[in-house]
């Protein structure tokens, strides 16, 4: 489950992780923005039909991961959707927290001091019931933590 993930930077060669909580769950992929600033603010984006390839891999025995994450050439990202930005951005720090101590044996410490001198926060939703926030660390900040 993604919801709605209207954000510029799902583009061409990112991976895009999303929970699966349904046995045999299916996959929906959702209008198609050709330009789209940050947080869609009015609703719209200039929407476009898709003509797309894309592959789905089912990744067994890994933990259930909180909410949407993606990953580019460049950064880690998770999504926090919520009733409100706060919401939003608990939801989104939460997801990457989860994401640094699995991936890196972290401890809460550790994961506060990667957050609190590497996260970059962008606003991807404001345009409808809900909000939405991006957490991003880039990926160089975490080459050190690699043998860790």
């Amino acid at each position: 489950m993604g919801g709605n993930m209207d954000f510029n930077e799902i583009v061409e060669g990112a991976t895009v992780y999303l929970p699966v909580s349904a046995p045999g769950a299916l996959l929906y992929v959702g209008d198609g923005h050709a330009l789209q600033g940050d947080g869609e603010l009015n609703g719209n984006a200039l929407e476009t039909s898709m003509e797309l390839e894309f592959r789905v891999d089912v990744i067994s025995g890994k933990h259930s991961i909180p909410g949407p994450r993606v990953e580019s050439a460049t950064h880690i990202m998770t999504m926090g959707l919520g009733g409100s930005l706060d919401d939003a951005f608990r939801s989104a720090t939460d997801n990457m927290a989860r994401w640094l101590t699995d991936t890196y044996s972290l401890t809460p410490s550790e994961v506060a001091q990667v957050l609190g001198t590497s996260a970059e926060y962008k606003v991807s939703e404001v345009a409808d019931r809900n909000a939405g926030i991006v957490l991003k660390v880039n990926k160089d900040r975490l080459q050190a933590l690699q043998g860790k």
